[in-house]
């Protein structure tokens, strides 16, 4: 399975932002269960984040990406790519 990755930056408010991220959490431990091997977290210096995982193809990454609460919520505007590694 490639990899994907959802680059994300918040358009909300902090304690808005903050409420979602419960069921982000949830969300992303069940992805990993499911086997997307899904890593989540935020950048240290600005507002918003990532979410690196594994999807059988773009379509179902897409998918994986708009079940995201971050997403539904209305908390980020996201782009997504797969990640095509070069070194392991």
């Amino acid at each position: 399975m490639p990899w994907f990755v959802k680059i994300e930056k918040g358009i909300v408010d902090k304690a808005v932002f903050d409420q979602h991220v419960p069921a982000h959490r949830v969300y992303v431990q069940q992805l990993i269960e499911a086997g997307h091997e899904a890593m989540s977290g935020y950048w240290g210096d600005f507002g918003g984040g990532m979410l690196l995982f594994r999807a059988d193809d773009l379509d179902t990454a897409r998918t994986i990406v708009l079940n995201d609460p971050l997403i539904k919520s209305g908390c980020v505007d996201y782009e997504i790519h797969e990640w095509c590694i070069v070194v392991e």
